[in-house]
């Protein structure tokens, strides 16, 4: 048998890497700065690597330690979920988090079978409730929201990119002319998500419309209850391409063949040191491989 690695050596070095900062990998290890930076030490002994570059008391990660950090991080990882699935003492793992609805509906639940299967120790507690970044780090340990840049203190990771849409019921879509026209629009309502106060703007303004004031702007806190309003003919929706494409509904047609960047994208969002709990890791490092 090959000779193991020091492998609370390697804890330490994946850690530091994760969260960015020897003090705050060691605050999370309860270990003291200097006591970390021996078991890097020892690591760099062990690899004959010089895996971080340091200068006072700051640590920089080395083109050396980069590589080793991308070829050892997946098999500790795999090494922890080997030791879990033959473990009977572990309890279940839990995670508290923060989904808005459309996104749980159209691109979440759809796989979480497949999480289940890999990791069936993890169970989520399931969060809909408005405004979830605020309560990241409190009542949520993690929450995939709709903004346009989350605040740099938090660790996130951006899911897609996405095109603003005029969407309208098939009947109000054969009514409107085929070119926007300023007159028309103003008599219409609009519908916006109450996460999404810009994106109505945005769409005036990429059609030269910016000045044009509708008859009036309704806002829904539920992407699917704005999609059902549009598909009644109770207004004009003006939601994300994902969400319309998902949502395949032959009562809705897009209005106008437009192309506008939105604003607003999905991010996973946690707190930094909140990302080396199991359960988030677990979660965190699917979703980014499932690519939802």
């Amino acid at each position: 048998m090959r000779r193991l690695p020091p492998l609370r050596a390697l804890e330490a070095f994946i850690r530091t890497v994760r969260l960015g900062s020897a003090r705050s990998a060691a605050s999370e290890l309860g270990l003291s700065p200097s006591a970390l930076s021996r078991r890097i030490s020892n690591l760099e002994s062990f690899t004959g690597r010089k895996l971080f570059s340091r200068q006072g008391q700051a640590m920089r990660l080395t083109d050396e330690g980069r590589h080793f950090y991308e070829a050892v991080a997946p098999h500790m990882e795999a090494l922890a979920a080997a030791v879990e699935s033959q473990s009977e003492n572990l309890q279940l793992q839990r995670l508290r988090l923060g989904v808005m609805p459309l996104f749980g509906t159209q691109r979440l639940f759809p796989r979480l079978a497949e999480l289940r299967r890999a990791h069936p120790r993890l169970h989520l507690d399931i969060d809909t409730s408005p405004h979830l970044v605020d309560r990241v780090g409190d009542t949520l340990d993690a929450a995939i929201a709709l903004v346009i840049e989350p605040d740099p203190a938090f660790y996130s990771v951006q899911l897609d990119q996405n095109t603003l849409h005029a969407i309208a019921s098939r009947e109000l879509v054969d009514e409107l002319s085929d070119e926007p026209v300023a007159q028309e629009l103003a008599k219409q309502t609009f519908l916006v998500h109450t996460d999404m106060p810009a994106s109505l703007e945005a769409w005036k303004k990429a059609l030269g419309m910016a000045r044009m004031q509708p008859a009036a702007i309704d806002h829904y806190d539920s992407g699917q209850l704005i999609l059902e309003a549009a598909a009644q003919g109770i207004g004009i929706a003006i939601m994300h391409d994902d969400h319309v494409r998902r949502n395949k509904d032959p009562r809705l047609a897009p209005l106008y063949d437009q192309t506008v960047a939105s604003p607003y994208s999905y991010w996973f969002i946690c707190r930094p040191a909140d990302l080396e709990a199991r359960p988030v890791r677990i979660f965190h490092d699917w979703l980014v491989q499932a690519g939802l």
